[in-house]
């Protein structure tokens, strides 16, 4: 039965209406009645499997879970939310990946497809601040959420026109609100999303979104100031891309944070994956871990199921979370694979240190970016010649700044993270003592202080260790970089063009990575199901 008859028939999505009998009406015969129940409360729910419990495989197993689907979630670790997972570490509780939390509405509009409260199960606060940014030349500044501060502040700190500041930000805007209809709510790989007029509006300024020029470049003549370019080139890294050769229309991720805003969870980044898993649990889905799947089953040009160490699964629908890179070349060995999608430029991947830091660091927040001084030949460093600068740009995430239980009285959860480039069998041993020797100097350097000394506790997550937990090809952490005006259209869609019944959801296909772009992923994936069953 088609899905969208069988919710509209399902007990579960419309009550029977009562019905009164006719005087004289003639019963239906017992035996005709009885079938008629069986036949009725019988029918098969349509039924869907996903592959991978990160945060766009629960996202999608929700949403298709609420259209009347049974829904079943393999993952091959023992936990849930891929990178969006957490740990403990001597006292001290880390966010293991993701720390930048923005449109937290595609978390809570998730709640609501149950009739669910999601203040009741999910609560966060929007931060007054965005981030603190040191420079190698001693300059401080803190970016201020409200964009007319920023502005103000920004202007009375460098010496530039608070006007040319609105300008750009109210620019990056516009460019959002044209294009997000288009490249972030919609499949780019269907006929029907250019037949509408959003589209249509889009594609009539194009030649305003400076696709034909670097952000860099756009950075340069827009604002020009150069602490400031650098500021605003830090953006491309949000999709693991360089300033100098991702297109300029990227100048629109800043307003996510210095308007839509930047927010904190209770509970850290880890209470998004907990939350929603447990969403799940609530509406019977059912998860399945420690299943690695081996195979996803095709007959006759249609996804059929999965294969198991253990078993073989059928479903009517099969949805790949996990990198799309690895979907091919692990679970569809035998059939035709997308060769110019998977040979797409990777993008940055990351070296991050947790660091259990006796002492409080007043000059610190949430966020907080220490900038490399020379960022052109870091981005060299990274795509060019795949290896670590000797002064990386440094991001420090400190949760305890939000929420001192992450961290022993008087101490603060360090989480350091430099940008990298994909595990291409590199030393990374040798690199790991590298960056750690040299994200000391910066942290020492910047900030006036001996911080070896104060390390109490302390972990490493390199690009070999990403990819062998998440399976995200070359530890890549959003999948195809962005460094060409193509790169949006030649992300993977979130369907197989060759393959029935097979879908992809996630940061490694459309729209891209970072968990908002992971949760729109599974909004797009999820409605193309419902509307083609």
């Amino acid at each position: 039965m088609p899905l969208r008859d069988f919710v509209r028939a399902s007990p579960q999505s419309k009550k029977t209406p009562k019905t009164t009998r006719p005087k004289n009406h003639f019963p239906l015969p017992a035996l005709y009645l009885t079938l008629y129940k069986i036949s009725y409360f019988n029918k098969k729910m349509p039924s869907a499997i996903i592959i991978g419990a990160g945060i766009a495989g629960i996202a999608t197993a929700l949403r298709l879970r609420a259209s009347g689907m049974d829904v079943s979630v393999f993952e091959a670790n023992d936990y849930p939310g891929g990178k969006l997972h957490a740990f403990v570490l001597g006292g001290y509780r880390f966010d293991a990946g993701p720390s930048l939390f923005t449109m937290p509405e595609l978390v809570t509009e998730l709640f609501g497809l149950f009739g669910e409260r999601p203040a009741d199960f999910f609560q966060y606060h929007r931060k007054d601040s965005v981030c603190n940014y040191f420079w190698e030349d001693g300059a401080r500044f803190t970016v201020s959420a409200d964009r007319e501060v920023f502005a103000k502040e920004a202007a009375e700190k460098f010496g530039v026109e608070p006007a040319s500041l609105l300008a750009y930000l109210k620019n990056g805007q516009r460019k959002y609100d044209l294009t997000a209809p288009l490249f972030l709510e919609k499949s780019l790989h269907k006929i029907g999303t250019y037949l509408s007029v959003d589209t249509l509006k889009a594609l009539a300024q194009m030649s305003k979104m400076d696709i034909g020029t670097s952000l860099h470049s756009l950075n340069e003549s827009a604002i020009g100031e150069p602490h400031l370019v650098q500021l605003f080139n830090r953006y491309a890294t949000y999709n693991g891309s360089s300033p100098y050769r991702t297109p300029g229309i990227m100048s629109m991720i800043p307003h996510l944070e210095l308007h839509l805003g930047t927010y904190f969870p209770k509970g850290g980044m880890h209470s998004i994956t907990t939350s929603l898993y447990e969403l799940a649990l609530r509406q019977g889905i059912q998860f399945h871990f420690g299943q690695k799947v081996s195979q996803i089953l095709v007959k006759n040009r249609r996804a059929t199921g999965i294969q198991t160490a253990d078993n073989q699964y059928l479903a009517d629908v099969v949805v790949s979370n996990m990198d799309v890179f690895s979907t091919y070349k692990k679970l569809l060995p035998d059939q035709p694979h997308p060769e110019r999608t998977l040979r797409q430029e990777r993008s940055s991947s990351a070296v991050i240190f947790y660091w259990g830091v006796r002492g409080n660091f007043p000059e610190l927040d949430l966020h907080n970016i220490l900038f490399s001084g020379d960022y052109r030949t870091e981005f060299a460093h990274l795509f060019e010649h795949k290896t670590l600068f000797n002064d990386p740009t440094v991001y420090l995430n400190i949760t305890s700044k939000e929420a001192p239980s992450d961290a022993p009285l008087g101490c603060e959860n360090w989480f350091v993270m430099i940008n990298a480039p994909g595990d291409y069998g590199q030393d990374w041993e040798a690199l790991v003592a590298q960056a750690r020797h040299d994200i000391l100097a910066k942290v020492n350097r910047l900030l006036g202080t001996d911080l070896a000394p104060l390390i109490e506790a302390e972990d490493v997550l390199t690009p070999p260790l990403i990819e062998q937990r998440t399976s995200s090809y070359r530890g890549a952490l959003y999948g195809a970089a962005s460094n060409s005006k193509f790169a949006a259209f030649l992300r993977h869609p979130n369907f197989s063009n060759k393959i029935n019944h097979l879908y992809c959801c996630g940061g490694s296909v459309h729209p891209g990575g970072g968990i908002p772009l992971c949760l729109l992923s599974a909004k797009i994936t999820a409605g193309l199901i419902i509307a083609e069953s």
